[in-house]
């Protein structure tokens, strides 16, 4: 009975880890992906790193003793995700958890149905919703304060393509292992959608969006805008092409010291046509920004000139000076050690 008790949808969110009955339960109840305990880790998705961040949201909106929301089990979450799945507005939403809260009602009961609301958004979409009080989150977060959630991420996610693509070109050079190599743009892993592909440490580093498996079971979800999900895994093949085995290397060795899902890496390499901007929607203007910024870097360490290859001409000339400059010093040195043993000799004959 103990066991099945913690198995269940019942059990606390602050208690880890999570059983593989309860994570299967979660998934087929919050995500609508069907999985079994048995075959959780033969799947050929990763849920390991949704599943980080899961604990992760709950531990954190429990902070300070769980004062600042309502939720207390699996089970409640999957209640509230079922209203806001259902188009119920944030209010009317409210006004249902409202009605379970027991008397005396506390002081701060919106701030507990706000918390817990904007605490299952995220598991639910994982996009940043309001602010977690007394923390600090660092992520671009969006405001939801009325109406539905999906007219909320419909909202957010139509803003209107503001720059132009007419010279901006996608090579197969341009992807996020060379980002870092050619161009010194470090890469930020975040489990926040809406922060994907923005750049942020004063245009130093950019955030790419890893979670494939989440976004693979989110297809046919109706919350997310028509399109976002399928082009999202589509930047995830532009920037981490599956079939490269250089970027393959690359993430593997970074994926050993973070907790990345590995199905990041599996999701294919765009064709030519696929990889013009002009099919890129949702993330237009941050592709072209990002673009812009790698095109207009320049070399600053010998790594980056002998990686740098997207100037066949000026590699080339800069190499040969280099090898030139090499050789006429080196030659020079010898020269020099050849005068030095000839002086020498000349005064030592014996």
């Amino acid at each position: 009975m103990q066991m099945a008790a913690t198995d269940s949808l019942d059990g606390f969110i602050q208690l880890a880890p999570i059983t593989l009955d309860t994570k299967s339960e979660i998934l087929r109840r919050l995500l609508d992906f069907e999985v079994r305990p048995s075959n959780f880790r033969d799947n050929f998705l990763d849920f390991n790193s949704y599943f980080s961040y899961y604990t992760v949201q709950c531990r954190d909106a429990l902070h300070d003793g769980g004062r600042h929301i309502s939720v207390r089990t699996h089970r409640d979450i999957i209640e509230i995700a079922q209203h806001l799945k259902n188009s119920t507005t944030r209010d009317s939403v409210k006004e249902i958890l409202r009605s379970k809260i027991p008397h005396p009602k506390p002081a701060n009961e919106n701030e507990l149905l706000d918390g817990s609301i904007n605490l299952v958004a995220r598991l639910l979409l994982m996009v940043e919703f309001g602010c977690l009080m007394y923390g600090f989150t660092g992520g671009r977060q969006i405001v939801w304060t009325a109406n539905t959630l999906r007219e909320c991420l419909a909202k957010y996610f139509a803003a209107p393509q503001l720059l132009e693509h007419k010279s901006v070109r996608l090579e197969k050079i341009f992807d996020a292992r060379n980002l870092e190599r050619i161009a010194g743009i470090r890469i930020q892993w975040t489990d926040n959608l809406s922060e994907h592909l923005s750049l942020v440490d004063n245009d130093r580093k950019v955030a790419i969006f890893h979670h494939a498996s989440f976004l693979e079971c989110q297809r046919k979800s109706t919350l997310f805008p028509a399109g976002l999900v399928d082009e999202t895994l589509r930047t995830l093949a532009l920037l981490l092409p599956g079939t490269d085995k250089e970027t393959k290397k690359w993430f593997i060795k970074l994926s050993t010291f973070q907790k990345l899902d590995t199905k990041v890496i599996k999701c294919g390499r765009l064709k030519a046509d696929d990889r013009r901007i002009e099919n890129f929607q949702f993330w237009h203007d941050r592709l072209i920004t990002l673009k812009e910024l790698f095109d207009e870097a320049e070399p600053d360490t010998l790594t980056q000139w002998w990686c740098d290859r997207r100037r066949r001409v000026q590699w080339y000339t800069f190499w040969i000076a280099a090898l030139v400059l090499a050789l006429t010093i080196f030659f020079g040195v010898v020269q020099c050690i050849e005068g030095a043993l000839q002086v020498y000799k000349a005064y030592n004959p014996s």
